[in-house]
């Protein structure tokens, strides 16, 4: 539940059911009444018909509150946490970094850094089209120690300079539940 029209889905299913909930973190609600089995089966199936899935299993669900932390402090606030990302997680979620390290790799497939970088640099890419800071304001904004770290982590994902990019007549950008999926990161 990282986007408004998630939430707003969800919302339209559970008041549908006719029940009463509590928004507590992105991905997360706490349902005032007791549900019956049959409750749940028709929320699953009918947040599954919009596209997202109620979840049950405990790693799955700490699995999707580390991409939701990462989505959020990245693309939705204007100041990333000036601290390790490792400790701003475990801080975050009360739990050991290794831990969680070692769980979002298992299931991923892929490397929490390596999901950071590529939301870093989807943010990156939707500053240079908004052409309204330098490279170097981009670079410090997003806690780059300069511009040719940026640039070759962005050239690394992409295969594009930022330059180059900029300069792009089409600039393709990804969907954000779309970014940090093995099968775009060839």
């Amino acid at each position: 539940m990282v986007s408004a029209r998630c939430k707003m889905m969800v919302k339209e299913e559970l008041t549908k059911l006719g029940l009463h909930f509590i928004p507590v973190e992105m991905g997360v609600v706490d349902i005032m009444e007791n549900i019956t089995p049959d409750q749940r089966e028709q929320i699953s199936v009918a947040l599954f018909k919009s596209g997202l899935e109620l979840m049950n299993d405990r790693k799955a669900v700490l699995i999707e509150k580390i991409k939701n932390i990462i989505i959020e402090m990245i693309h939705y606030t204007d100041e990333t946490p000036k601290m390790n990302f490792s400790d701003y997680l475990s801080g975050k979620l009360g739990y050991d970094y290794t831990y969680l390290a070692n769980l979002f790799s298992d299931v991923q497939g892929i490397t929490i850094e390596k999901f950071i970088i590529t939301h870093k640099i989807e943010r990156v890419k939707e500053l240079i089209i908004y052409d309204e800071l330098s490279l170097k304001e981009i670079a410090w904004n997003m806690h780059y120690c300069s511009v040719s770290h940026l640039s070759n982590q962005f050239k690394m994902i992409t295969g594009f300079s930022p330059t180059h990019f900029k300069n792009l007549k089409s600039k393709r950008r990804s969907p954000i539940e779309d970014i940090g999926i093995p099968e775009n990161l060839n």
